[in-house]
């Protein structure tokens, strides 16, 4: 029987483990399970703003990102910078904890060390220079949404490493600042989507590595759609670790999936990987198929068993998997189209019916000139075991 998020948020409220883990594709419902769970533990008061102190949530997810937007000077086109919308969280990092030093540190880590953001003083803009050739230094540059997505990460990383410090201290009255002494819980939204496959390993392991040292009651829920990120963290909480007193115990992995009726499955996964994956992918792609509600995502979930298929079977590319006919090249043009969607908004935006065709040919086009074995597929059951 299916539940709502509101219900899934409580369940994650009442679950006693240090550490949630939840895999879900992408469109399914992760950012807004982030947003029930916010207004469940801390509903927004309407009548007067909730001071800073008794903040009992951080998070960070696609709303966080919006905190951050370009000015692109298109009137001048000389001075391009980011505005950052202020408001408690922006305000804790940059102005009250003085976390600028440590956001530079971890931004050209995973970029480059000649990517430089600027903070203005009143910390509400940053602005990008690069390091040229003969030591010459560009000003004023547009860095790309992947660079930007890792910035903001940057931001809220280095806040949440400042937290568990913090708290660490045993004794309020001890620490160096109170505003993180009614804080309850940490969740983290996908915060992957701009990395490589090897800054996204070490990116996994940093974040295990600090939940691990933390030694207060803080509680963290972390949702993902990589599979990836998800078998490493998964691997990580699942071995106890003596420097922290850290237990496999205090962990608990789940998957959440969005049923027909519109509620969600909500299941404990007792493996690293979630699923059988390409086996996956293709029964998710025969019952939209089935149910006529493909949409544009299922593209990228073509995609995904052309590249594994390919790899497997020593191609040195996937479009060489495509029929080799007259509309080879769309269907090239198409599948690319509809799997590098920019927001999260285009991944779940209808198709048009020939796309759907085209997919729905694929599909049957894959199955059977590589030879994906019937009972495999059947013995996946819907909740996506083998």
């Amino acid at each position: 029987m299916g539940q709502s998020l509101t219900e899934i948020a409580q369940t994650l409220r009442d679950t006693d483990k240090k550490v949630q883990l939840i895999y879900a594709f992408n469109g399914v419902g992760k950012t807004r399970l982030s947003r029930e769970f916010k207004e469940l533990i801390s509903p927004k008061n309407q009548d007067d703003e909730l001071e800073e102190h008794k903040t009992k949530i951080l998070y960070y997810n696609a709303f966080t990102e919006d905190l951050f937007y370009w000015d692109n000077d298109l009137d001048g086109d000389r001075v391009r910078k980011i505005i950052i919308h202020p408001n408690g969280f922006t305000n804790w990092v940059l102005k009250e904890q003085g976390q600028e030093n440590n956001i530079l540190k971890h931004f050209q880590h995973y970029t480059s060390d000649k990517l430089t953001p600027r903070f203005n003083e009143e910390y509400n803009e940053i602005t990008f220079s690069i390091e040229g050739g003969n030591e010459t230094v560009i000003e004023n540059i547009k860095i790309s949404k992947g660079e930007e997505s890792c910035l903001i990460w940057c931001v809220f990383y280095s806040l949440l490493e400042q937290v568990v410090e913090v708290l660490n201290v045993a004794e309020e009255a001890d620490r160096e600042t109170a505003q993180f002494d009614d804080l309850k819980y940490v969740f983290i939204d996908d915060p992957v989507s701009s990395l490589d496959e090897n800054h996204l390993i070490e990116l996994a392991v940093n974040i295990a590595e600090l939940i691990k040292s933390s030694q207060s009651g803080l509680k963290f829920i972390i949702t993902t759609h990589n599979p990836l990120f998800y078998n490493v963290l998964y691997n990580e909480f699942n071995n106890s670790d003596k420097r922290y007193s850290y237990k496999s115990k205090h962990s608990i992995k789940r998957r959440l999936e969005k049923m027909n009726d519109g509620t969600y499955l909500f299941v404990e996964q007792s493996a690293d990987s979630p699923f059988s994956y390409h086996l996956f992918l293709l029964t998710e792609l025969e019952k939209a198929i089935k149910s006529e509600e493909i949409k544009k995502y299922h593209y990228n979930f073509l995609r995904q068993i052309l590249e594994k298929t390919s790899t497997f079977l020593g191609y040195t590319g996937w479009k060489e998997l495509l029929p080799h006919d007259e509309q080879e090249t769309y269907y090239n043009r198409i599948i690319n189209l509809c799997s590098h969607a920019k927001h999260a908004g285009e991944e779940t935006s209808l198709i048009d019916d020939n796309d759907k065709r085209v997919l729905t040919f694929l599909v049957e086009n894959i199955r059977t000139m590589y030879h994906f074995r019937e009972e495999q597929a059947k013995d996946i059951s819907e909740d996506g075991t083998i």
